[in-house]
């Protein structure tokens, strides 16, 4: 049985989750909190009952979702986080997945498509969504027998899953901005993407990047 914990300040919708976990064959849920510091207290103060995976939302009181992610991803890179928001811009979603997390889900999801996120999460390490994809705005799927990446892309490719900008990324790698450009387009072009948020998730489930 894996542990499960629910952070979300909507209590009535926490508990409804709660509950659809509580009906999975191989989860139980251990925690039930209110916003990311609450949860944390209670994993330092219970090192025996620490959940394997968290349903994470986004944006909390005291303390949110993207900051709790990068404190357990710091401090307790073994609980898995899984975001379950109802925020759907880009620059939210490339937020949490950078803090670390391995997943992110939408409130309308599916029971069925939480319980395969769940174990997805927790067999291969990730889940990302249609949702997501279309989120992020991947073109076209490419099988990996056509993408051939360059060391210095694959060195672009890490550097863009920072919080750095373009500008930043020409100085780190001594390039002009016109260059670093240059590779951005050529990236994109041969993963089928359309932004950056994509080329982390692609980052991301290829082991180029490890948040």
């Amino acid at each position: 049985m894996y542990k499960v914990a629910i952070v979300d300040d909507h209590t009535l919708l926490s508990e409804a989750i709660a509950g659809l976990v509580r009906q999975f064959s191989n989860f139980e849920v251990v925690n039930v909190a209110q916003n990311g510091q609450e949860f944390i207290n209670f994993v330092e103060a219970n090192p025996d009952n620490r959940p394997d995976i968290v349903l994470m939302d986004v944006k909390m009181p005291v303390m949110g979702g993207i900051e709790a992610t990068t404190f357990l991803q710091k401090h307790y890179p073994e609980i898995k986080v899984l975001a379950l928001s109802i925020e759907e811009e880009e620059g939210v979603v490339l937020q949490m997945i950078r803090a670390g997390a391995k997943g992110y889900l939408l409130k309308d999801t599916r029971k069925n498509i939480l319980e395969l996120a769940l174990n997805e999460v927790m067999t291969q390490g990730f889940y990302y969504t249609n949702t997501v994809e279309r989120i992020v705005n991947k073109t076209e799927s490419k099988t990996e027998e056509e993408i051939v990446l360059k060391e210095r892309e694959i060195e672009f490719i890490k550097h863009a899953c920072t919080e750095m900008t373009y500008k930043q990324i020409a100085e780190k790698m001594f390039l002009s901005p016109k260059t670093v450009e240059g590779y951005r387009e050529a990236v994109f072009q041969k993963l089928g993407l359309k932004n950056r948020t994509g080329l982390v998730i692609y980052a991301i489930k290829n082991n180029i990047f490890i948040p």
